[in-house]
Formats: structure tokens, C-alpha cells, sequence
């Protein structure tokens, strides 16, 4: 099931969530986040592999997830590139908004691979997100960590991945862990950024952390409110 922004500016291009939900009510929400490009003002449609390689993964961890309880939402941002920030943060909060509409005071996990990762540690400040799920993250030097206040991180990356950096992946955890409730590095081996070589491996990662960052949260009132060219794909 597909839902879209309506349309705000001039802009014609419109983020969408796919959405893959349990038999009866979803208890909690994995939001899945692609990648992108440093700069790119082309539309994400169904070709880009970004979005394809996120919701090959989305189809690989739902029947786990479903057995939990907890519904998967993969979001397509309306532009391709990080430029600047704006674009995919300002799509990951509409998305939240949805999400919040859809399945009410749920807890979410975000789940975001690359850009994604990066568009992640912007946005887990939003109510309801208990943490972040970080695959070959995009994370570089002075990144803030602001918004992972209370919030746990895991962060995966693999030695090959000649994309982003995996020791700019692990300086970063080592900040967040001033701030975070949690922050833990996952090694994922001799694998590469784009999670095709090592895929069940990848999806093992995705499923198992981010459930597991869903049950830290299930004796606890409810989840937090607000605190306050083209390499990365």
C-alpha cells in the first residue's frame, strides 16, 4: 500500500511509503530509509536502485517482523540527493507524520541504509522513535548527534566498503554514546556498502537489531515524545 504527499510547492515530485503490515494491529512500525547521493535533483522512482535494494530487504524481514507484531514502512524521498540536508530529512518527518496517523502512539525503529542512515540520526528526535538502525551509514566527520538524545543506535558496517567509511561508522558511535541511551558498532565482516554481497547476512542484521530495539521499549509507558559527485547511495 502506497500513500503520498500531497503536493505543497512547486515541486511535483512527491515522497510515498510502502507499507507491509502484520495480521491485526501493529504494535510497532520499522521505517525503512534508502540511500541516495550527495547531490542529485532527479525524482527516486521504481527504477532506482536504492529504493529496489530497500525494498528487497523489506520483503526479506516482514514475515519476521509481522510475527512480531510490527509493520515495515519503506519510504521513497522525493529527490535523489542529500544537497544540503533538507530534502530527505524534510520526507523522513512527513513520513513519521504518516506513520504516526496510520498506526497511532506506536513505538518505530528507523531503519536506514547509506543516506539513509544519515537522514536517520537527523530525524530520531521525532515522538515515538525509540532508535536508529544504522547499514553502511553515511556518517562523516562532525555529524551531529544531537537528535539521538535517549534514543539507542546500531551502527553495521562492513571492512570492504569502499562508499562510506567504516571508521567514520565507528568515531561516531563513540560520540553518540554520550547522548544516546545506547550506541553499539556491528562488524559486518569483509562486506561491502551496497548489501548485495551478504544479503541474508545484511537482513539478519536489519531484523534481529531493530526488534531488538522495539522489546527495550516494551515495559516502559509509552515511547518518546520529541526532544528537541554522488558517492553515498
Amino acid at each position: 500500500m502506497e500513500t503520498a504527499l500531497p503536493v505543497q510547492s512547486e515541486d511535483r515530485h512527491q515522497p510515498a511509503l510502502t507499507r507491509l503490515d502484520p495480521a491485526g494491529t501493529a504494535r510497532a512500525v520499522v521505517l525503512m530509509l534508502h540511500g541516495g547521493k550527495e547531490r542529485s535533483r532527479q525524482a527516486v522512482d521504481g527504477r532506482s536502485a536504492s529504493w529496489r535494494r530497500s525494498a528487497a530487504m523489506q520483503r526479506a524481514i516482514a514475515p519476521g517482523a509481522h510475527e512480531a507484531g510490527v509493520a515495515t514502512c519503506l519510504l521513497r524521498y522525493r529527490r535523489r540527493g542529500w544537497n544540503g540536508g533538507p530534502s530527505p530529512v524534510a520526507d523522513a518527518r512527513w513520513a513519521l507524520g504518516e506513520v504516526r496517523e496510520v498506526y497511532g502512539d506506536v513505538p518505530v525503529v528507523l531503519l536506514g541504509h547509506s543516506m539513509g542512515a544519515r537522514t536517520s540520526v537527523h530525524v530520531a528526535d521525532e515522538p515515538g522513535v525509540v532508535g536508529v538502525v544504522a547499514l553502511a551509514p553515511w556518517l562523516p566527520p562532525g555529524e551531529e548527534v544531537a537528535a539521538l538524545a535517549g534514543r539507542h543506535l546500531v551502527a553495521a558496517h562492513g571492512s570492504r566498503d569502499r562508499i562510506t567509511s567504516a571508521r567514520a561508522t565507528a568515531t561516531y558511535v563513540e560520540r553518540a554514546r554520550r547522548v544516546a541511551a545506547s550506541a553499539d558498532l556491528v562488524d559486518m565482516g569483509r562486506l561491502g556498502h551496497y548489501m548485495l554481497r551478504g544479503a541474508a547476512d545484511w537482513n539478519e542484521v536489519a531484523l534481529t537489531r531493530s526488534l531488538d530495539l522495539l522489546d527495550r521499549w516494551t515495559d516502559r509507558p509509552g515511547p518518546p515524545a520529541a526532544t528537541g559527485p554522488d558517492r553515498p547511495e
